[in-house]
């Protein structure tokens, strides 16, 4: 069974998927919404886990370096319970902390273009948070 990926934005959310076995993360896409239109999110991921026969996902939870939750981190429980609320997936909130540093450094080390690593860097940080959470389920 598939699990999804998630970075939550204020205006996109990046998205991946794992393979069928659950090893491998890859990038999907970025979807892109109106600032703030959370619930808009939340219908489109929905409707592609109906797609996808997806019944996991894993969202980063955004917490301070000190380790505390802020605006950012509730705005991720608030989302967690609007999908739950509307489908039968669990979600699973994970730290989230530096994978836009990882993902930032590690796309300047591939010569990717400014432009390119701006249009990637969400999904690419969903790639991330999912493959951490793949990787520690074995």
């Amino acid at each position: 069974m598939r699990i999804i990926g998630l970075d939550l934005g204020s205006k996109t959310l990046g998205i991946a998927i794992s393979d069928e076995l659950g090893m491998l993360a890859r990038a999907l896409e970025t979807y892109r919404f109106p600032e703030d239109k959370y619930d808009m999110a939340v219908d489109y991921i929905v409707n592609l886990c109906q797609k996808e026969n997806v019944k996991e996902i894993v969202l980063g939870l955004p917490k301070h370096m000190n380790g505390d939750c802020g605006i950012r981190a509730e705005i991720s429980f608030n989302f967690k319970d609007k999908i739950e609320k509307k489908a039968p997936i669990n979600v699973h909130l994970v730290d989230e902390r530096l994978t836009t540093s990882i993902v930032d450094k590690a796309m300047i080390m591939g010569n990717l273009k400014r432009k390119t690593r701006k249009e990637k860097k969400d999904e690419m940080a969903a790639v991330v948070i999912l493959q951490n959470y793949l990787d520690k389920r074995r």
